[in-house]
């Protein structure tokens, strides 16, 4: 079996840096377990790491009724974050460096303390939040094999392909986590919006679905790491030369550039 994995590991590990699937699309990835699959997400770390990059955080996706509708899935699965794939404000895109490049508006939680345990209440949960900002989660929209499972998603680390971090931070204090209003603007014209509470009935139910994951993995939530809990709404594509805009009531707005060339 382990042979199956690290076959799967490096051909996610390609498939990342070459943007492309080598070969046959096998060992066939839905004949692997859920648990399986995320020791392969383990292995394509490893390798990752293993050529400079550095792990600074977590993803959780498949959220929403919005994503798991476009998807066709119906678990939560969570990712990794790594360095230097996350950017500040600022940060100009070149949209034709990524597969089906699409973008998905996410509040990024700051970790201030470590996180260990399962059913751990909001309030100590909210505590342990540093700070938030507004980030922009960019993706390679595609799924090599048909039809998509949480296998795959799980393997590709949730489809992640890199994030931008607004410099605005607020406290956790100042919000709700169920009512900001999420949305995204192409060009200046509104493409979608939704509230907080359709990402798992509020983002701090996705972070605690998270902690507790990696408690049951036997892992923590480590202080410093940054976090994206999901997004309310379903992915927004980019596939021509566009001026991004996202904006969450009460965290702020970031702006960023997707052009062909940067």
């Amino acid at each position: 079996m382990f042979e199956k994995l690290d076959l799967l590991a490096n051909k996610f590990t390609q498939a990342f840096y070459e943007r492309n699937w080598s070969g046959k699309l096998e060992p066939p990835v839905s004949d692997i377990s859920i648990a399986e699959a995320y020791k392969v997400q383990d292995l394509v770390v490893e390798r990752r790491v293993q050529r400079g990059e550095e792990v600074v955080g977590y993803k959780v996706g498949c959220t929403s009724e919005a994503i798991r509708s476009q998807f066709g899935l119906s678990k939560s699965i969570s990712g990794r974050l790594f360095s230097p794939h996350v950017r500040e404000e600022g940060a100009e895109v070149n949209w034709k460096n990524y597969v089906n490049c699409a973008i998905e508006p996410e509040m990024v939680l700051t970790i201030g303390v470590d996180l260990y345990g399962t059913n751990l209440p909001h309030d100590q949960l909210i505590d342990a939040i540093e700070c938030v900002s507004v980030g922009i989660e960019l993706h390679n929209f595609r799924f090599w094999f048909s039809p998509p499972t949480s296998q795959e998603l799980i393997c590709s680390g949730g489809i992640h392909a890199g994030l931008i971090v607004g410099k605005n931070k607020v406290s956790p204090k100042q919000l709700s986590f169920e009512h900001e209003l999420f949305s995204v603007r192409k060009n200046g014209e509104l493409i979608t919006e939704a509230p907080a509470s359709e990402i798992m009935g509020g983002p701090i139910h996705s972070l605690g679905w998270l902690v507790d994951s990696l408690t049951n993995r036997g892992s923590c939530l480590e202080k410093g790491s940054l976090v994206i809990p999901g997004s309310p709404v379903g992915l927004t594509c980019i596939d021509q030369d566009t001026e991004l805009s996202v904006e969450i009531a009460g965290v702020g707005v970031l702006v960023s550039h997707f052009e062909d060339g940067v």
